[in-house]
This record gives structure tokens, C-alpha cells and sequence, in this order.
């Protein structure tokens, strides 16, 4: 068992140090927003996370779980510090890095003896060897630390499962000694034989960058097989299951939709190009997966215009808000760039999600959530459904026709067989399937 401090109660560390706790270590949960950790102290998770609060009760109950807003405290009580805090894009692309030397500067001010210091947040390669130098410039000697990358490969959604099943753990360092003692923290991994990747620093941060900028490319390259499907008259669903039946593609990430979200592959596919241009290239392909994305997320509007010309003072009903089902993240979420294309073009909103609408209300106050489908439907010139929540894969499509003004249906994550709502008399399109509408 290794006392450990996780510096950040956001999605990663909190997944994280609550799965480091449940594998016997002892672990302090650290951040500086207050409210937040009063709530945590009581139960009241402030994420949505399919199995995480049973898991944090079972850890607070056991005595391996705690929550702090004592930074200092967390430092001298602990082994091993991992740094879990927010690295979102700076203006500029590249990624903001001050949380993270925010925190380091508190632990240069209290580093006594000897720790390792572990980056559980996606930073730049090279990111690490600037920890170090930064604590040694600091006054801190070399003998009092060693540091780590660990990156995270956290699915939201599936968070809980990923972190206590991985595929892989990566540990980037210099130092035997570090290592040795992440291989303790992880024991209960290795006995599962889960996959251990030794390896150096920078090796390490760039096994995450490539690795969300390969899953993101796939989407991209689908979404953008989904586009020509529709112009060639091909149904993308068949090609993209026909290319994962191919052992050297796979199945995951195949899924043609509105474009990919979330607090990852967004940030760090921009972050992967400015890396690339300071080392003196271009990273073409990912700059083209950027392009890419950004243009799938618009063409939900330019499919409901196909249908809607004007929809100016027009009512759009919209089912999901998440950027993907099973969380209330909104990060980069399609439904922002909807939300916007319509309400700049005159149109007027409902919206419900089972999760995120709270989220939501924080980029969109203005436009009117409902508290079921139901309501998000009644009397809307047109629907779209944007996240694809168990709860909307099996609707009452011939009642909610009923409810609706105008029977206009854009399903933009293929969850219903076209052949199926034509026939009910929707006006209906999808992503990657040549539709002949009977009626316009």
C-alpha cells in the first residue's frame, strides 16, 4: 500500500484516485474548489459516471479514501503525488500548462523529503523534463524527487471499467526506483496481467497523443466515407461494418456522426499539430482529422436546412446534448455548435438530455430545456438527435409524429432504420445513407 495525494478532483482525478484507492492504496484527493470538496465529503459526486459512487463510498467507508482542499497536508502525508489537473488549449492551440506549474511551484515551496511526482494530465512531450528543471531551479534537490508520466486513457461514459480493466499502463521514467514503486501501485493490475509499458518520459506523453489523435482519426475518416456514401448513393453503416470485420481496422471508433467531443480528442488533436510545428513539420493528417470534425458538426444544420429553409422564429426540438451518451459532459459537444448555427439563424430551441442539460445551461442559457422527450417534441417544426442515449433508440416515433408541427426527423447518429420512419411519413435524414424522401 502507497500513500498517494491526487492533486485535482476533476473527471481524471477523481476516476483515478478513487480506482487507485479501491487497488488497497491510500489516497488523499486534493483540489482548491471548496464547494467541491464539501460535497465529495458527503456522498454528492460532481460528475456523472456510471459505478463511481458506489465506488467512492466503498473507498470513503474503508478508510482509503479522503478529501481535502489542504494541499500542503496532502504533500507531507504522501509517497507519491500524482497531478491530475486541468490542461485545457490555450488560445493559440497549444495546451495551458499554468495549472500544472501551479501546482508544482506549491510543491517545490513543501517538498521536505522524498517524492515521485506523477503527471496523470495530457502535457506536452517535454512537458515532465520542464517539471524537473523548474524544482531543481527551485532549490529542490534532485535526491528529493523523481518524476513520472502516467498518462490516463479514460473512455467517459466507461471510465470506472477502463481504469479498473485498462488495456495497457504506461509509466514513463529515468528512474528504477520510480518505477518499481508504480509497478506496487498497479500490483493489483499486474496480477491480471494487464499490459505494463516501461518506458522513457517522452515516450510516454506521446503514446497519449498518438493514441487520441489515431481514435480520432478514425472517426473523422468515416465521418468523411459517410459524406461521399450519401453522394454515391452507398449506405456508410454497412461499409464501416464491412472495413471493422478487417482484423488490421477493428470495429471501434466507425460509427459515422455529427463529429467527435469531449474534453480529449478535441484538445489534444490541436495540441499534437502545434507540437509537430515547434519541432519544425507538419502533421498533416491530424491537421486534416481537425478540419474534418469541424465541418461534420455543421452539416447537421445544413441537413435540417435541406428541409427547413428558413428557420427563422422555427421551433427545433433537440434529444441529447452530451457529447456522448452516459455522461453530462458537453466539452466540445456537437450540440454546441448546433445550438449556435441555429439560434444565429433565428431559431428557437428545445432541448432535453437525461444528463447534461445542466452543463448546458451554462453555454446556453437562453434557449428552454424540457424534462423528457416528450416535451422536447411537442409542436417543433423539426427534431434532432444529436447523443445516442439508450432511452431514444426505441421511441414512440408515431406519437411523437403526432406531437410535432412538422414531421421533420435528422438523425444524426443513425440510431433508426430509414426505411422504417419514411414509412411512417417522416421527413427523415441521416449521416452516410442516401434518402429519397417521398414527401417534402
Amino acid at each position: 500500500m502507497k500513500k498517494i495525494a491526487m492533486v485535482g478532483v476533476g473527471y481524471v482525478g477523481l476516476v483515478s484516485g478513487t480506482g487507485l484507492a479501491d487497488f488497497g492504496n491510500e489516497v488523499i484527493c486534493v483540489d482548491i474548489d471548496e464547494d467541491k470538496i464539501e460535497r465529495l465529503k458527503k456522498g454528492i459526486i460532481p460528475i456523472y459516471e456510471p459505478g463511481l459512487a458506489d465506488l467512492v463510498k466503498k473507498n470513503v467507508e474503508k478508510g482509503r479514501l479522503s478529501f481535502t482542499t489542504n494541499f500542503v497536508k496532502a504533500i507531507e502525508q504522501s509517497e507519491v503525488i500524482f497531478l491530475a489537473v486541468p490542461t485545457p488549449s490555450a488560445p493559440n492551440g497549444e495546451v495551458d500548462l499554468s495549472y500544472i506549474f501551479n501546482a508544482v511551484d506549491t510543491i517545490a515551496k513543501h517538498l521536505r523529503s522524498y517524492k515521485i511526482i506523477v503527471t496523470k494530465s495530457t502535457v506536452e512531450v517535454g512537458t515532465n523534463d520542464k517539471i524537473r528543471q523548474y524544482l531543481i531551479e527551485h532549490g529542490v534537490s534532485e535526491d528529493l524527487f523523481d518524476v513520472v508520466s502516467n498518462p490516463e486513457f479514460l473512455r467517459e461514459g466507461s471510465a470506472v471499467d477502463d481504469f479498473m480493466r485498462p488495456d495497457r499502463v504506461v509509466i514513463g521514467t529515468s528512474s528504477p526506483k520510480a518505477l518499481e514503486v508504480m509497478r506496487e501501485i498497479y500490483r493489483t493490475l499486474y496480477l491480471i496481467e494487464t499490459p505494463i509499458v516501461a518506458t522513457d518520459i517522452r515516450t510516454a506523453e506521446m503514446i497519449k497523443y498518438a493514441s487520441n489523435a489515431f481514435l480520432a482519426t478514425k472517426i473523422s475518416f468515416i465521418n468523411e466515407v459517410a459524406n461521399l456514401c450519401e453522394l454515391v448513393g452507398a449506405d456508410v453503416q454497412v461499409v464501416a461494418k464491412a472495413m471493422g470485420l478487417d482484423g488490421r481496422i477493428g470495429k471501434k471508433f466507425l460509427h459515422a456522426g455529427p463529429g467527435f467531443g469531449g474534453s480529449c480528442f478535441p484538445k489534444d488533436t490541436l495540441a499534437l499539430t502545434k507540437i509537430a510545428e515547434r519541432a519544425g513539420m507538419r502533421a498533416t493528417i491530424v491537421e486534416a482529422v481537425v478540419a474534418v470534425n469541424n465541418k461534420q458538426k455543421k452539416r447537421v444544420v445544413e441537413k435540417l436546412l435541406k428541409y427547413l429553409p428558413d428557420i427563422k422564429n422555427k421551433t427545433i426540438g433537440i434529444l441529447g446534448l452530451a457529447f456522448k451518451p452516459n455522461t453530462d459532459d458537453v466539452r466540445e459537444s456537437p450540440a454546441l455548435t448546433v445550438i449556435q448555427e441555429i439560434l444565429e439563424r433565428g431559431g428557437e430551441i428545445k432541448a432535453y438530455d437525461p444528463e447534461a442539460m445542466h452543463e448546458m445551461r451554462k453555454h446556453f442559457p437562453q434557449i428552454t430545456y424540457v424534462a423528457s422527450t416528450e416535451d422536447a417534441v411537442k409542436g417543433v417544426d423539426a427534431l434532432i438527435i444529436l447523443t445516442e442515449w439508450n432511452e431514444f433508440r426505441n421511441l414512440d416515433l408515431n406519437y411523437l409524429k403526432s406531437l410535432m408541427k412538422r414531421p421533420i426527423l435528422i438523425d444524426a447518429r443513425n440510431i433508426y432504420s430509414p426505411e422504417k420512419v419514411l414509412t411512417l411519413g417522416f421527413i427523415y435524414d441521416c449521416i452516410g445513407r442516401k434518402i429519397e424522401n417521398k414527401v417534402q
